[in-house]
């Protein structure tokens, strides 16, 4: 028998379950904007930079070659790779009927993140007047570019970016990227707002699209201005918006898709850099220190302890009097992470296993937040600074 207290105190757990689910807006999307189409098209550039990729390259590049967009060039900057992605990518040059080619990163100069290094060379090599920046790990539906061309002429944007949908098939990735996903969701709930926004603190780009008119790639600096940035995507976009331009960000989950990490060792590595820096960068300077603390105690304390306290209350350990709130807050849980994964296209099964998910996002965010010394990422070590500084390349002072 549940009584007005169990109700009360279950209250931000049904809160979150009937509230969060309609305030996530899924607009707008970019199969919704006229694809760009007659003559005189420009010359687009997609810039692919790789480093050990020999898994993704080839599927990426033969869904890039597969576009009905007709003028493009691909370009695939082989960032010291160890794993046989440059003979893949060369490979693929030579049957790409001269639309591919292939650049030899030079060596990484101090103070510059390997991505951005390659990015800028692939910049330099580039002829279009448009810029795509693109991971090797996505893959491009063929008529995806043809729509992001469309609304970047449609918006009038300097920077175009598109949230594709995330591929998860591996446990691990099933029970903790939808948590990090949610709170990515959920902070930029509304695009529309985020695309209309002219503060820094609330746009957000994604990193495995980036479209740029050429002459807006080059006002900005292009990435030699965040060369020491391992989230450079996010501070481009803040950096656009503080320059006075526009982004344009929109969902592109039917014609993109991407897998991130497949296994809990590359999780634990990608997002705790990515945590340590994202997070901090998206608030006022006087949350940054908390903010990492504050998110990985909110994971563990929303998802973790109804479920526990329900499980030790039945078992006897705890007082049986907290069975009915338990049960609520654990019921409101299952139904809204029921209805999240349903919506990124998980087997909803898997959401029985959300206090697991809670547990490893929460830890994932303290451990972003005690980071100090440096960070390793695809054999390259990074410098954690303390407090709001984050991630950087070494030899790259704070800003």
């Amino acid at each position: 028998m549940f009584t007005l207290l169990d109700l009360v105190a279950a209250l931000p757990w049904l809160a979150i379950a009937i509230v969060l689910p309609l305030i996530v807006r899924n607009r707008p999307r970019l199969e919704d904007v006229a694809p760009l189409e007659g003559p005189d098209l420009p010359l687009v550039s997609i810039i692919v930079p790789a480093r050990n990729e020999a898994e993704n390259i080839g599927a990426c590049v033969a869904t890039l070659l597969d576009s009905s967009y007709p003028n493009r060039e691909i370009i695939v900057v082989d960032d010291h790779s160890t794993d046989g992605t440059g003979d893949i990518a060369r490979i693929l040059a030579e049957r790409g009927g001269g639309m591919v080619r292939l650049i030899q990163a030079a060596p990484l100069p101090d103070g510059w993140v390997g991505k951005c290094w390659a990015c800028w060379q692939g910049y330099h090599a580039a002829r279009g007047d448009v810029l795509l920046f693109t991971d090797a790990d996505t893959r491009h539906d063929e008529a995806l570019l043809g729509h992001a061309l469309g609304a970047l002429r449609a918006t009038g944007a300097s920077l175009l970016s598109v949230a594709p949908r995330q591929l998860m098939h591996g446990f691990w990735e099933r029970t903790v990227l939808p948590h990090i996903f949610l709170l990515i969701y959920t902070r930029f709930r509304d695009l529309e707002r985020v695309n209309r926004t002219r503060n820094p603190r609330d746009v957000i780009a994604n990193g495995q699209f980036l479209l740029f008119p050429r002459s807006a790639y080059e006002a900005l600096g292009g990435h030699e201005a965040v060369k020491g940035e391992v989230v450079e995507d996010l501070r481009l976009a803040q950096r656009t918006v503080e320059m006075g331009h526009r982004i344009w960000i929109a969902r592109a989950d039917r014609l993109m898709e991407t897998r991130m990490y497949s296994s809990l060792a590359a999780i634990v590595e990608g997002w705790s850099k990515n945590l340590a820096m994202g997070s901090r960068n998206t608030v006022d300077a006087w949350l940054r220190p908390v903010l990492p603390w504050a998110a990985g105690t909110l994971l563990i304390l929303l998802w973790v302890v109804p479920p526990a306290v329900l499980a030790l209350a039945i078992a006897g350990v705890l007082d049986r009097g907290l069975i009915p709130w338990a049960t609520l807050a654990t019921g409101a849980s299952i139904l809204f992470w029921g209805i999240a994964y349903a919506r990124m296209r998980v087997p909803v099964l898997n959401a029985l296993l959300y206090p697991l998910g809670g547990l490893a996002a929460g830890l994932l965010f303290l451990r972003s937040a005690a980071m100090r010394g440096s960070v390793g990422w695809k054999g390259r070590s990074y410098q954690v600074g303390g407090g709001s500084s984050g991630i950087r390349a070494p030899g790259t002072g704070d800003s």
